[in-house]
Protein backbone atom coordinates (compact mmCIF):
# COMPACT_ATOMS: atom_id res chain seq x y z
CA UNK A 1 0.00 0.00 0.00
CA UNK A 2 3.01 2.65 0.90
CA UNK A 3 4.75 1.31 -2.25
CA UNK A 4 1.79 2.28 -4.13
CA UNK A 5 1.09 5.89 -2.70
CA UNK A 6 5.00 6.68 -2.99
CA UNK A 7 4.26 5.35 -6.84
CA UNK A 8 1.17 7.64 -7.26
CA UNK A 9 3.15 10.51 -5.81
CA UNK A 10 6.46 10.51 -8.25
CA UNK A 11 4.37 10.01 -11.03
CA UNK A 12 2.29 13.47 -9.96
CA UNK A 13 5.66 14.88 -9.38
CA UNK A 14 7.49 13.87 -12.91
CA UNK A 15 4.03 15.37 -14.63
CA UNK A 16 4.39 18.75 -12.75
CA UNK A 17 7.86 19.11 -13.87
CA UNK A 18 7.31 18.09 -17.36
CA UNK A 19 4.46 20.83 -17.25
CA UNK A 20 6.34 23.09 -15.75
CA UNK A 21 9.52 22.65 -18.05
CA UNK A 22 7.46 22.92 -20.98
CA UNK A 23 5.71 26.08 -20.29
CA UNK A 24 9.09 27.64 -19.20
CA UNK A 25 10.33 26.63 -22.68
CA UNK A 26 7.25 28.09 -24.52
CA UNK A 27 7.49 31.06 -22.53
CA UNK A 28 11.13 32.09 -23.85
CA UNK A 29 10.29 30.91 -27.90
CA UNK A 30 10.31 33.43 -30.66
CA UNK A 31 6.63 33.07 -31.25
CA UNK A 32 5.78 34.32 -28.23
CA UNK A 33 6.05 37.87 -28.76
CA UNK A 34 2.87 39.59 -28.06
CA UNK A 35 2.16 42.31 -30.76
CA UNK A 36 -1.69 42.43 -30.45
CA UNK A 37 -0.65 44.03 -27.16
CA UNK A 38 2.14 46.72 -28.77
CA UNK A 39 -1.12 47.30 -31.27
CA UNK A 40 -3.41 48.20 -28.57
CA UNK A 41 -1.47 50.26 -26.65
CA UNK A 42 0.57 52.42 -29.25
CA UNK A 43 -3.11 52.84 -30.02
CA UNK A 44 -3.94 54.35 -26.54
CA UNK A 45 -0.67 56.45 -26.82
CA UNK A 46 -1.56 58.02 -30.22
CA UNK A 47 -5.22 57.29 -31.22
CA UNK A 48 -4.97 59.63 -34.00
CA UNK A 49 -2.34 57.35 -35.51
CA UNK A 50 -3.49 54.56 -38.00
CA UNK A 51 -1.16 51.41 -38.04
CA UNK A 52 0.01 50.29 -41.33
CA UNK A 53 2.66 47.86 -40.51
CA UNK A 54 4.59 46.35 -37.36
CA UNK A 55 8.23 44.54 -37.24
CA UNK A 56 9.23 43.44 -34.11
CA UNK A 57 12.80 42.88 -33.27
CA UNK A 58 13.91 39.00 -32.71
CA UNK A 59 13.97 39.20 -29.17
CA UNK A 60 10.83 41.00 -29.26
CA UNK A 61 11.96 43.46 -26.79
CA UNK A 62 11.27 46.20 -29.55
CA UNK A 63 8.54 46.92 -31.90
CA UNK A 64 8.70 49.38 -34.79
CA UNK A 65 5.26 50.95 -36.35
CA UNK A 66 4.91 52.44 -40.17
CA UNK A 67 2.01 54.28 -39.13
CA UNK A 68 -0.40 55.33 -42.55
CA UNK A 69 0.92 58.89 -43.25
CA UNK A 70 4.69 56.90 -43.50
CA UNK A 71 5.35 58.29 -40.40
CA UNK A 72 7.25 55.49 -37.79
CA UNK A 73 6.85 54.51 -34.38
CA UNK A 74 8.59 53.00 -31.68
CA UNK A 75 7.82 50.89 -28.63
CA UNK A 76 10.08 49.24 -26.05
CA UNK A 77 8.65 46.03 -24.14
CA UNK A 78 8.79 47.00 -20.18
CA UNK A 79 7.73 43.26 -19.38
CA UNK A 80 4.12 44.64 -18.91
CA UNK A 81 3.85 47.22 -20.76
CA UNK A 82 5.18 48.83 -23.94
CA UNK A 83 6.88 52.25 -23.64
CA UNK A 84 5.44 54.23 -27.30
CA UNK A 85 7.52 56.79 -29.07
CA UNK A 86 6.61 58.52 -32.13
CA UNK A 87 9.54 59.59 -34.54
CA UNK A 88 9.76 62.66 -35.71
CA UNK A 89 11.66 63.50 -38.90
CA UNK A 90 15.20 64.39 -38.19
CA UNK A 91 15.48 63.02 -34.82
CA UNK A 92 17.06 59.82 -35.06
CA UNK A 93 20.40 58.12 -36.65
CA UNK A 94 20.56 54.92 -37.82
CA UNK A 95 23.42 53.02 -38.91
CA UNK A 96 23.49 49.29 -40.32
CA UNK A 97 25.09 46.46 -37.77
CA UNK A 98 27.73 44.44 -39.03
CA UNK A 99 25.67 41.28 -39.03
CA UNK A 100 23.83 42.74 -41.35
CA UNK A 101 20.17 41.94 -39.73
CA UNK A 102 20.07 44.69 -37.20
CA UNK A 103 20.68 48.15 -36.82
CA UNK A 104 21.94 50.51 -34.77
CA UNK A 105 19.73 53.47 -33.73
CA UNK A 106 19.92 56.64 -31.97
CA UNK A 107 16.93 58.43 -30.99
CA UNK A 108 18.33 62.32 -30.21
CA UNK A 109 14.99 63.33 -28.50
CA UNK A 110 14.55 60.34 -26.54
CA UNK A 111 18.40 59.07 -26.00
CA UNK A 112 16.77 56.57 -23.18
CA UNK A 113 15.95 54.52 -26.54
CA UNK A 114 19.00 54.29 -28.06
CA UNK A 115 20.43 50.94 -28.78
CA UNK A 116 21.45 47.94 -31.23
CA UNK A 117 18.18 46.18 -32.36
CA UNK A 118 18.64 42.71 -34.06
CA UNK A 119 16.09 41.76 -36.47
CA UNK A 120 14.89 37.45 -37.56
CA UNK A 121 15.93 38.77 -41.50
CA UNK A 122 17.94 41.37 -42.92
CA UNK A 123 15.26 42.16 -45.01
CA UNK A 124 13.23 43.30 -41.85
CA UNK A 125 16.01 45.61 -40.84
CA UNK A 126 16.47 46.73 -44.23
CA UNK A 127 12.53 47.28 -44.44
CA UNK A 128 12.63 49.22 -40.45
CA UNK A 129 15.82 51.29 -41.91
CA UNK A 130 13.43 52.48 -44.76
CA UNK A 131 11.00 53.69 -42.33
CA UNK A 132 12.86 55.55 -40.08
CA UNK A 133 14.69 57.11 -43.39
CA UNK A 134 11.21 58.28 -44.33
CA UNK A 135 11.66 56.74 -48.03
CA UNK A 136 9.98 53.72 -47.78
CA UNK A 137 8.01 52.70 -51.26
CA UNK A 138 5.82 49.40 -50.96
CA UNK A 139 5.54 47.04 -53.46
CA UNK A 140 2.18 48.33 -54.94
CA UNK A 141 3.87 51.80 -55.15
CA UNK A 142 6.56 50.39 -57.23
CA UNK A 143 4.34 48.93 -59.96
CA UNK A 144 2.50 52.40 -60.03
CA UNK A 145 5.57 53.92 -60.75
CA UNK A 146 7.18 51.17 -63.20
CA UNK A 147 4.16 51.84 -65.62
CA UNK A 148 4.37 54.01 -68.40
CA UNK A 149 2.20 56.65 -68.29
CA UNK A 150 0.34 57.99 -71.23
CA UNK A 151 0.94 61.00 -72.74
CA UNK A 152 -1.77 63.81 -73.37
Amino acid sequence: MTLVTWMVIFGLLALFAIGATRMARQATSDESHDTGLAILQFGRAFPNEAIRNLRSTADGKAVFVRLHDNKTGFMRNMRSHFACHLIEPGTVRVRDLPNGRGLSIEFLDAPFHNGDFVFASAAEAAEVSLWLLGNYVSASDRRDADEPRAKG
